[in-house]
């Protein structure tokens, strides 16, 4: 996806709603363009295609760190969050790691949800910067 490829998708759906008697302005085509894809407007569209940031994608090798332990997966889902700049994020670690700083039980997860930012950190950690996912 770029700016291109998109400006001629407005273009498209404006010659389209032409044909049917349904006069859309540019900048309006533009707008619905960055609904469909799940943005909250144009601006913040355009903005996240410039900020060169290599999202993941489903079935990308990624490493990490979660809860302070380094780990290595596999993306198993990615969705973008509508009306956010943010991701959703399922990742299936090649190792489970304990979720629990207890010396008296343990809990292992191996698969991880979260929601992720430009920064391809964390923005639902609750303020516990353990709670950080981090992918590289």
């Amino acid at each position: 996806m770029n700016i291109e490829n998109l400006k001629s998708q407005a273009k498209r759906l404006r010659e389209y709603l032409s044909d049917q008697n349904i006069k859309l302005s540019h900048s309006a085509a533009l707008e619905a363009i960055a609904k469909q894809h799940g943005y909250r407007d144009w601006n913040t569209l355009s903005a996240s295609i410039k900020s060169n940031v290599k999202w993941p994608a489903v079935g990308d090798r990624v490493m990490g760190t979660y809860l302070g332990h380094n780990f290595r997966g596999t993306i198993l889902n990615s969705s973008v969050i509508s009306n956010s700049e943010n991701r959703r994020y399922t990742v299936m670690m090649d190792e489970a790691i304990d979720v629990v700083k207890s010396e008296l039980f343990s809990n292992f997860r191996q698969r991880i949800s979260s929601t992720i930012n430009g920064d391809l950190r964390s923005v639902d950690y609750k303020g516990n910067p353990d709670n950080i996912l981090n992918i590289q």
